[in-house]
């Protein structure tokens, strides 16, 4: 029914989910059905039901129908109407019936939680998922960490508001729809005097119904810029600047997480140039999260190179792999092995702002020695000036990481260890091994580009140099 709604969109994330469910109703070739009541709608309703959950089915669903059903759901979840939330909530509901240990189960229920605004909910969801994995690689202690220290300056703020304005308590309680309204008609005719303590009675009362996040800072942010339009003169600049300080830093801490060291660690951040001549002279082997590289037995002849590179979210096993990381280099989207202590970590991302908001959140002071600046973050858009006319498939880690190398062409070895493009699948820390395997690359023309350029090729090492 769903997938018949999407027909014709013109919205680009309802076309991915339009193939997401194509792809989930293949894996689901027969299906019984029953007929159900038509659920409430609205994100209110889709609140009530999130909260309430739903009861356990008597059938079981198989493991490919499980990873279809997450796809959608995420996909759906990315979409953020309340039609898409309904469906993420109906998956929600069937996968954690059906998986109540389910990890990524736990983490889609989070993420829905926390897009209705039920942030308690929300912590609670992300905990079990925090219970249920050893690797937070997609930074879910930070997000806990923040949803949490938000709400306390929500708080705070809340508090500080009441104490400036103490008739507030006279509308506090009243429906907040009716109070909201009358401070905005008095605001309208110039009365700040009475709007100001029926503007604050509302945001009081929604905090006290525990009204979806979303609802409470929006009318946040309305006040405080009516109230800085008041213009009360210099009396009034302290308590405004104490409100806005509070407001901000909850907004801020909701979106990111508590920063621990906000100068990273003292990090040597280092250029294209500077990379140059660290990697200049020595012989490098980039090593695959393959399978291949998981079964290959090449752990000693991968640590004697001298620059061991890894890629995202690289597993180590000694025998096979390898001990040895000098290079890590990761997309910034995730954050697994960002712990991991490297000589160098480049992190690379294609849109700049996107980027710096990672490392602001995701970078572990003291786990890297150098890391790469602006001038290393996205290496064949950047430096190589490949546009998506002449490349139009999203790169990947490695090929960004390989094209490099080979630009700078300063190694007089540069190898690829178990580089098979995904054919045996992949080869990552537990906790990625559910991720797919994107679409958005094009592995086919990088297979291409490096076939083009190998100078001995074997089945487990392709050489470059």
């Amino acid at each position: 029914m769903h997938s018949g709604k999407l027909v014709g969109s013109v919205d680009r994330r309802r076309i991915e989910l339009a193939e997401h469910l194509r792809k989930l109703l293949v894996v689901c070739t027969t299906r019984t059905t029953t007929a159900q009541a038509p659920a409430p709608t609205g994100a209110t309703a889709l609140l009530k039901r999130a909260v309430k959950g739903a009861a356990a089915p008597s059938s079981d669903i198989s493991g490919d129908l499980l990873d279809a059903l997450l796809a959608v759901a995420n996909k759906a979840l990315e979409c953020g109407y309340d039609d898409e939330l309904n469906l993420a909530l109906v998956i929600s509901d069937t996968v954690l019936a059906h998986r109540k240990n389910s990890r990524a189960g736990w983490r889609l229920r989070a993420r829905l939680l926390e897009t209705l605004g039920d942030e308690p909910a929300a912590v609670a969801a992300y905990e079990r998922y925090l219970d249920l994995t050893d690797d937070d690689g997609f930074g879910v202690r930070a997000k806990v960490a923040g949803l949490r220290a938000a709400a306390d300056k929500e708080r705070d703020l809340l508090a500080l508001l009441r104490r400036q304005c103490p008739r507030a308590e006279e509308f506090a309680g009243r429906p907040a729809t009716d109070v909201w309204a009358e401070g905005l008609a008095a605001h309208a005719v110039g009365d700040w005097t009475e709007a100001e303590p029926r503007l604050v009675g509302a945001l009081l009362t929604l905090a006290a119904e525990d009204a979806p996040v979303a609802d409470r800072q929006e009318l946040l942010s309305q006040y405080l810029d009516l109230r800085l339009a008041a213009d009360r003169g210099p009396a009034a600049l302290p308590g405004l600047t104490a409100a806005l300080a509070l407001y901000a830093e909850q907004r801020r801490t909701r979106m990111r997480g508590p920063v621990a060291d906000p100068t990273i660690g003292g990090v040597q951040w280092i250029s294209l140039g500077e990379f140059r001549n660290l990697i200049a002279g020595k012989s490098i082997c980039l090593v695959a999260n393959s399978g291949r590289v998981g079964a290959s037995s090449l752990g000693a002849e991968i640590d004697a190179y001298d620059l061991v590179v890894r890629f995202n979210s690289y597993r180590i096993d000694p025998e096979h792999t390898g001990s040895r990381t000098d290079i890590h280099a990761t997309i910034h989207k995730h954050g697994f092995n960002w712990d991991r202590p490297v000589t160098t970590r480049l992190v690379f991302g294609g849109v700049s702002g996107d980027w710096k908001y990672s490392l602001r959140n995701r970078l572990v002071p003291g786990a890297q020695k150098h890391l790469g600046d602006e001038s290393l973050r996205w290496p064949v858009r950047n430096i190589g000036r490949l546009s998506a006319d002449a490349w139009p498939g999203i790169p990947t880690t490695g090929f960004n990481m390989l094209y490099l190398l080979d630009f700078l062409d300063v190694s007089p070895t540069l190898d690829l260890i178990g580089f098979d493009f995904y054919e045996s699948g992949a080869y990552r820390v537990p906790e990625a091994m559910k991720l797919a395997i994107t679409s958005v690359h094009e592995y086919t023309s990088e297979k291409e580009w490096v076939m083009q350029r190998a100078q001995r090729v074997t089945d487990l090492r392709i050489s470059l140099r």
